[in-house]
């Protein structure tokens, strides 16, 4: 659900992929049906693992696996954990509160970034005007 958000709500700022511990190896159904309910695209979504190849590229790791980031990551500087309950199984009324609150985390953390990302790109044009 975390990948399909920020991709709906925050396009500018980040090129999105989301990756497990232990990955299912399919999207569920209510994950699907919770999406479509909150008008999120689900399309392109997979079930992956976290490849180690692919940790030089990212900027930023959510960590959503409720394992503190020093457990789970070597390079745990740029990880940050939110301790989000795993929805599997669950009825459509969890599957609705935990896109909820993923939601609102992904709008706080765009808030957060957009006003770096702002000061970097006028830094980049004032340099381009000299």
């Amino acid at each position: 659900m975390a990948e399909a958000i920020a991709r709906q709500y925050a396009p500018d700022l980040w090129e999105v992929s989301s990756g497990g511990l232990t990955p299912l190896g399919y999207i569920a159904e209510p994950t699907i049906a919770t999406l479509t309910k909150n008008n999120v695209p689900a399309e392109g979504l997979a079930s992956k693992a976290i490849l180690h190849s692919h940790w030089q590229e990212v900027d930023l790791v959510i960590n959503m696996s409720c394992f503190p980031r020093e457990q789970v990551f070597e390079d745990f500087e740029k990880v940050e954990d939110w301790y989000v309950q795993d929805p599997f199984g669950s009825d459509p009324e969890t599957y609705q509160r935990i896109f909820e609150e993923i939601q609102t985390r992904i709008m706080a953390l765009a808030a957060r970034l957009r006003p770096s990302a702002a000061a970097q790109t006028s830094r980049i044009n004032s340099q381009k005007a000299e």
